[in-house]
């Protein structure tokens, strides 16, 4: 069974861990999303602080790490492009999975379960942002029926922003 679930403190250093895995992923890839410096360790002690860290859960086991923020992204403010809808909205960063669970269609039932707390929530729009060069992201994202909205700047540089309607 899968599940989402809010991550405790118990669980920061698993979902670190999958972070990294992400992050070496990335350059395996050929590019660099996620820097030495972020996300940091500090950076998901802070989403648990805030219950924005979650973890898919396979079977009782974390299989995968994102933060899930209601409140929205300033960023997301200024857009070269239009959003969809209009606020409230739910923003997913820094998802990544193990990689004991890659290539298993995790990415779509993290969608779907995201969809579902979203929706408990009566929030009917998810916005992600990826870079240029994160061609997988960019699939799944397509895959899970959200739409390319245009770029905003995160982090100081520029991102595909992306949206799907509830």
């Amino acid at each position: 069974m899968n599940t989402l679930e809010l991550a405790q403190a118990k669980d920061i250093e698993i979902c670190y861990e999958i972070i990294d895995m992400g992050r070496s992923f990335q350059k395996a890839q050929g590019f660099t999303q996620w820097t030495d410096d972020y996300p940091s360790m500090d950076t998901l002690r802070e989403d648990v602080r805030a219950q924005k860290g979650f973890v898919l859960k396979v079977d009782g086991r974390i299989a995968g790490y994102m933060c899930i923020d209601f409140d929205g992204e300033p960023a997301y403010e200024h857009i070269r492009g239009c959003w969809q809808t209009e606020e409230p909205y739910a923003v997913v960063h820094r998802m990544a999975l193990h990689a004991d669970f890659r290539g298993m269609g995790l990415a779509d039932e993290t969608f779907r379960l995201i969809g579902q707390l979203c929706l408990s929530r009566n929030i009917k729009s998810i916005r992600a942002d990826t870079d240029f060069p994160n061609h997988r992201m960019q699939h799944i994202l397509n895959k899970n029926g959200f739409v390319n909205c245009g770029v905003i700047v995160f982090q100081g540089g520029e991102k595909l922003a992306y949206e799907r309607s509830l």
